[in-house]
């Protein structure tokens, strides 16, 4: 007599925290996902959606908290590039892992109100020369017009530079793309606790333009994180950056934290930053 046996992998079900940014995604229904990428701190799933953002990364708290990030007090699975994967119903079918999400975050809080004098010394602090390592497209002449063009409030010539910065550089993340997250959430966050209208309307003519054809142009994982930068929505690094500017935490700290992210990312974000907070105070208007 032959007996055959069927061993099933066991379910390890845990619980996450993840950001608000991805809420939408992970309470419709179920979705197929692959796995785009496999760090020792954190796994990109791809999901097939129309939504944005379509790549979530589940990661550990030894990882930088994206603003598309599921956060869990656990091991990651053991996985590989390509395997399959689930997402939806507030749950991540990853592997043996059935992850719940009970808990959310806001990857972009309020700054407050911040006077103009916190703008210019902020201003002032960000122009300086850019210590090691430097900005991945440092000297480059779109980067320069990007700056001067969103100075004058100048939008065929922002929108002119932002197109050119879309997925430029190597890299999950290009450095063009780290510019102009930078850029768009300092616009968008600073500008309004600024009240500076104008900093706001320019952040959404440049977010409609980066977005618009950014999963043909840049990396999945780089066009998911432009789609948040587009809503303001960023890490926490960058969060006390914006922070440091309107006063609420040391500023230099900040920076230096920022500044150490990847290889060249938190350089690249420091100077979407500086960009975005020079625009910001030339767009508020005189005192």
């Amino acid at each position: 007599m032959t007996v055959s046996t069927h061993v099933r992998r066991a379910r390890i079900h845990v619980t996450g925290a993840a950001s608000t940014a991805v809420r939408p995604l992970l309470e419709s229904p179920r979705r197929p996902a692959r796995v785009l990428a496999v760090f020792p701190a954190g796994i990109y799933l791809e999901v097939r959606t129309d939504l944005e953002p379509s790549v979530i990364a589940v990661i550990t708290g030894a990882a930088t908290r994206l603003p598309n990030s599921v956060l869990l007090a656990a091991q990651l699975p053991h996985v590989t590039l390509g395997d399959d994967a689930s997402v939806g119903e507030r749950v991540i079918e990853l592997g043996p892992l059935s992850l719940s999400v009970r808990r959310w975050w806001d990857p972009a809080p309020p700054l407050g109100r911040i006077d103009r004098a916190r703008l210019e010394y902020a201003a002032t602090r960000l122009s300086r020369p850019p210590e090691p390592p430097l900005p991945g497209l440092a000297g480059n002449g779109a980067v320069e017009s990007l700056a001067d063009s969103c100075a004058k409030g100048w939008l065929l010539g922002a929108v002119t530079a932002a197109e050119q910065l879309v997925g430029l550089g190597p890299g999950l993340t290009p450095s063009g793309d780290d510019v102009l997250a930078g850029l768009l959430v300092t616009l968008r966050r600073l500008g309004a606790a600024a009240g500076a209208e104008r900093a706001v309307w320019l952040a959404d003519w440049l977010a409609a333009t980066v977005t618009f054809d950014a999963r043909t142009r840049t990396t999945p994982i780089s066009a998911t994180l432009l789609h948040c930068a587009a809503r303001g929505e960023a890490s926490p690094e960058v969060t006390a950056v914006l922070r440091g500017i309107a006063g609420g935490q040391p500023l230099e700290p900040a920076l230096r934290d920022l500044h150490r992210l990847g290889h060249t990312s938190g350089a690249d974000l420091t100077q979407g930053i500086a960009i975005g907070t020079s625009a910001v105070l030339a767009l508020s208007g005189p005192r």
